[in-house]
């Protein structure tokens, strides 16, 4: 079994188990919500006791707070459903044998990682480019148009983001005993990464910095972050060479 074919096997079963389905479902929901939460936010703040009060005093929304609310959602929400489809990629595997019968075909060890990681990359690729059509959509409709260059630009940091959880929960997943143990591992190393993101002249230099530089290209700012872009592809190689050394290594 090549790679192409371990590929299509991983994005059959996504099908079948409607991961897609359900990653899709939750992205494309907060694309379309962003804009209106930002539109109806001081509606929504009147309806609090002395709420007019405090509504007179925000300034009327914009195009940057459906943008806000956009990168808010989907950045959250997206490490979310990254921990949740991905914790049992290849411990599940493990578990019920369907892994060991998979590489003696012969299929290699690295290639079936890579085929795991490759389509739960294309995954929130297609997943992340309709949210962000239906964000787009949805804010010209209420705001007006985005500039689009910024707006690609924008999502396309928001898929490494989320890329750098995909990879490291798969380190986890192929490094732990259990799905339950995976998440929670990788629930520590998201928790680690934003310890160290509160670090004064850390914070910059880490995974969360790209969906602050894709805030301000849709501000117009020139301000880069290309540290953070660096380091979080370090952290999606590093992650994936390790998993290939310990799943090399493993007994199934």
């Amino acid at each position: 079994m090549n790679f192409q074919a371990a590929l299509r096997k991983e994005m059959l079963e996504q099908l079948r188990t409607y991961r897609l389905l359900m990653v899709g479902a939750v992205l494309i929901v907060f694309g379309l919500l962003s804009p209106l939460l930002a539109k109806i936010t001081p509606e929504i703040i009147k309806m609090i006791p002395e709420g007019e009060t405090i509504a007179q005093l925000l300034p009327p929304p914009t195009i940057l707070d459906a943008v806000a609310q956009y990168l808010k959602n989907t950045g959250q929400f997206s490490i979310l459903l990254a921990l949740l489809v991905t914790m049992g990629a290849v411990v599940q595997e493990k578990d019920k044998g369907t892994a060991a019968m998979m590489l003696v075909k012969p299929l290699p060890r690295l290639t079936f990682l890579m085929a795991k990681f490759t389509a739960l990359a294309l995954m929130f690729i297609v997943t992340i480019a309709i949210a962000g059509l239906a964000c787009y959509y949805y804010t010209w409709l209420l705001f007006g148009a985005l500039d689009v260059p910024a707006w690609l630009a924008l999502n396309g940091l928001l898929l490494v983001f989320v890329l750098v959880y995909v990879a490291l929960t798969l380190f986890c997943s192929v490094l732990m005993k259990s799905q339950a143990g995976a998440g929670a591992l990788a629930l520590g190393l998201l928790f680690i990464i934003s310890l160290i993101g509160s670090i004064p002249g850390l914070g910059e230099h880490l995974p969360g910095q790209l969906l602050t530089w894709g805030g301000g290209l849709m501000a117009g700012e020139t301000e880069t972050y290309w540290s953070a872009l660096w380091v979080s592809l370090g952290i999606i190689v590093a992650a994936l060479a390790g998993a290939g050394l310990i799943f090399q290594k493993q007994e199934l």
